[in-house]
């Protein structure tokens, strides 16, 4: 495996807060990960660590299997930590133009090719002060890649747009990993959003990461249940009971039976329904979400 990013017992302490507590993280390349952590858990100082604006307490850093020169090997990143810098009266093109300026990249094809790439070549004159906030990320994004970043590190780029614009900028990151192999390291509040995005999923808290877990370990641990009625739900419940012990449970109002059971033992639970002469009014199999399993790692009503 190649990875990009390592950190060993990455720190950093304000007086006697430690924000980050020793965390190791590990990036592949090639993949989208979702940073998960409530309000103030460390996920931008992390960011803030990885891009060098923010110096560790305690710990390493691995850039591209490297510790040394690692401001030489953030070359090769583009962060959008905080919102990106717009100058709301000029154009799109006139921000990607002052961006190129910054980053030394004066080709003038690249500029008016990265509008496009991000639906925004049609824009003209508009000034972006007239843009909505999802136009306004995917410029940020544009002017990001100017420097045809292999990684990018990006906190918060959904938080406050509408569904149409997340779906906007998740797609737009989903073809930077799958056409231009783009690494992408993005954490959000959002989290059913992540779980459509994301290949890996990093969960912290109180500054420790708690767990990694791919995609499909993800959907491996998140439970699945049945969800039923009956003609007499109360009494197939005890019924269930018998036979599968506490993975049947009644839901909070009592007016369901959640039987945690592999969708393979469908059929086997039907038939003993039936064959117990009820008359069943709903079966259908649920998936437990990200911000399930999330919550139950963390505790507590975060999301």
């Amino acid at each position: 495996m190649e990875y990009i990013i390592r950190t060993e017992n990455l720190t950093k302490q304000y007086g006697k807060q430690i924000v980050a507590d020793r965390v190791n993280l590990e990036v592949q390349k090639g993949h989208i990960y979702g940073l998960i952590g409530p309000n103030g858990a460390g996920k931008t100082t992390v960011m803030r660590m990885l891009a060098g604006l923010t110096e560790c307490t305690g710990g390493e850093i691995e850039l591209f299997g490297e510790r040394k020169n690692l401001d030489a090997h953030r070359n090769r990143f583009s962060f959008m930590i905080e919102a990106p810098y717009l100058d709301g009266g000029m154009t799109a093109e006139e921000n990607m133009t002052y961006a190129g300026y910054v980053r030394g990249v004066t080709d003038k094809k690249r500029r008016k090719e990265l509008l496009t790439f991000v639906g925004l070549g049609d824009v003209g004159k508009k000034p972006v002060d007239k843009f909505s906030l999802g136009m306004r990320q995917r410029l940020g994004i544009a002017m990001a890649l100017l420097s045809a970043p292999e990684v990018m590190i990006l906190d918060e780029p959904i938080n406050g747009l509408d569904p149409e614009g997340i779906v906007e900028i998740r797609e737009l990151l989903r073809k930077l990993c799958e056409e231009q192999g783009i690494t992408i390291l993005i954490s959000s509040h959002i989290l059913s959003e992540l779980a459509s995005l994301c290949t890996d999923f990093v969960i912290i808290n109180k500054g420790r990461i708690i767990e990694n877990l791919s995609a499909e370990e993800l959907r491996d641990k998140c439970r699945q249940y049945i969800a039923i009625q009956t003609d007499n739900t109360e009494r197939t419940a005890e019924l269930l009971k018998s036979m599968w012990g506490d993975s049947a449970q009644m839901s909070a109002s009592g007016e369901e039976i959640r039987l945690y059971v592999w969708t393979e033992d469908a059929l086997s639970v039907s038939k003993t329904i039936t064959e117990n002469d009820f008359v069943i009014t709903k079966f259908v199999t649920v998936a437990e979400e990200l911000e399930q399993y999330y919550l139950a790692k963390v505790g507590g009503s975060h999301v």
